[in-house]
């Protein structure tokens, strides 16, 4: 699985309070997304994206 925040993104860190493993405010203000992540951590990264109040994170 892949996960990438794109520009929508307001910056409103609910992603990082869901899935603090791979999600993670950067210093402009905005969440960014680890490069790998672990099969045990796809349920939390769907949920911060079904999450997400403006479709930032997308997951393939």
């Amino acid at each position: 699985m892949n996960a990438h925040v794109n520009s929508n993104c307001i910056g409103c860190g609910l992603c990082p309070s869901i899935c603090p493993d791979v999600f993670m405010m950067t210093d402009e203000g905005v969440a960014a997304a680890r490069d790998e992540i672990a099969p045990d951590q796809e349920g939390m990264v769907r949920e911060a994206a079904d999450s997400c109040p403006v479709n930032a994170i997308e997951v393939d």
